[in-house]
């Protein structure tokens, strides 16, 4: 009986667990005195021991990685950091000079805030409030000058837009850098420009045209989402799935049919299919083995409660892995800024 307690408060410990109905022990539970005869106050080394973080894929613009050991609170923290905190440079300030395009200047202002602009924002400071003016320290400036017109050579029976019109797609390629104050000498080899060059942004027609100047700003997700240099960051559990008794034949490959491709696999031994779990982790948990009677009680569903898989998808004004880098550092600021403010708070 000793043992089957500890069994159970062992998997309260480590595991939530997905059931038909509902999904059980999401509490955090990692305090002194939760669970009796568990040492769980927080010890540095070892935690030391118990944390480790592992790269599974690294590709261009994307990244999945391991954390283990943690808990919910601060894998969250990363997460939230990433999308809101991490600064990037954006539009913030359109001029417009001219545009007799269909596209009103709000509407243009705001696609070109969206387009991510590939410049390192830690070369760069925040602008001052109630600055009007940039500068070189503070401000990329791009110019977007475009005029449409007929094409002579054009075939007389042609509707091909392509054919007919020269310029008629305004592509963020033709968004040039316009250096301000000193910062050809300041970024000699630096190549400022939007990340994509075939983002569309507006279409236009024989006479008409758009002069824009912008200004590029550094800021943050918090306060605008074109600052996010995120598309995506999420994470989720590992996924841990038991077989709780031998599944053979037909029942092994209807189980089969009841997860992802590649979580479960069939054997062959004396003749008979059997099933086995073979990479839990490719699983998305849509819980469909619940809905077959004869299989339900034979899986145990669960997630390992401190083992998050992230996944970081960069918007490519900076590689992932630096992303995250850069997440890390703003956590320790501010857990920094908290000690400080500890210090410095005369105790009553």
């Amino acid at each position: 009986a000793a043992m089957a307690a500890k069994r159970a408060t062992d998997e309260m410990r480590d595991r939530v667990v997905l059931g038909e109905f509902g999904v059980r022990n999401v509490h955090t539970t990692d305090f002194p005195g939760n669970y009796p005869g568990y040492e769980d106050a927080w010890d540095q080394q070892r935690f030391e021991e118990a944390f480790r973080v592992d790269i599974i894929r690294e590709e261009e613009g994307a990244l999945e990685f391991d954390m283990v050991g943690i808990d919910a609170a601060i894998a969250n923290a990363f997460r939230r950091i990433l999308l809101a905190e991490v600064p990037t440079m954006a539009v913030e300030k359109v001029f417009v000079y001219n545009n007799t395009s269909i596209v009103q200047d709000e509407i243009l202002a705001h696609r070109l805030g969206l387009i991510p602009i590939r410049a390192d924002p830690r070369l760069f400071e925040y602008r001052n409030q109630g600055d009007e003016e940039g500068t070189e320290i503070d401000t990329l400036q791009f110019q977007l000058k475009i005029k449409c017109s007929r094409n002579p050579q054009a075939a007389k029976e042609s509707s091909d837009p392509n054919e007919l019109y020269f310029n008629h797609k305004v592509y963020s390629k033709h968004m040039t850098w316009v250096p301000l104050g000193n910062q050809t000498d300041l970024f000699p080899d630096a190549n400022f420009r939007p990340v994509h060059d075939d983002i569309l942004i507006a279409l236009l027609r024989p006479g008409q045209e758009i002069d824009v100047l912008m200004h590029c700003v550094k800021g943050i997700g918090k306060d605008h989402a074109k600052f996010s240099p995120v598309a995506t960051a999420s994470y989720r559990l590992l996924p841990d799935i038991t077989l709780l008794q031998p599944v053979e034949d037909e029942a092994a490959e209807k189980l089969q049919k009841c997860f992802s491709p590649g979580v479960i696999e069939i054997q062959n031994i004396k003749g008979k299919k059997v099933a086995r779990v073979a990479n839990a982790r490719l699983d998305t948990f849509s819980r469909e083995v619940f809905r077959h009677e004869g299989l339900k009680n034979l899986v145990r569903l669960a997630r390992v409660r401190n083992h998050y898989i992230f996944s970081v998808e960069s918007t490519g004004v900076l590689p992932p892995d630096v992303l995250v880098c850069e997440a890390i550092k703003i956590l320790m600021g501010k857990c920094q800024r908290f000690l400080n403010e500890l210090d410095s708070v005369p105790m009553e």
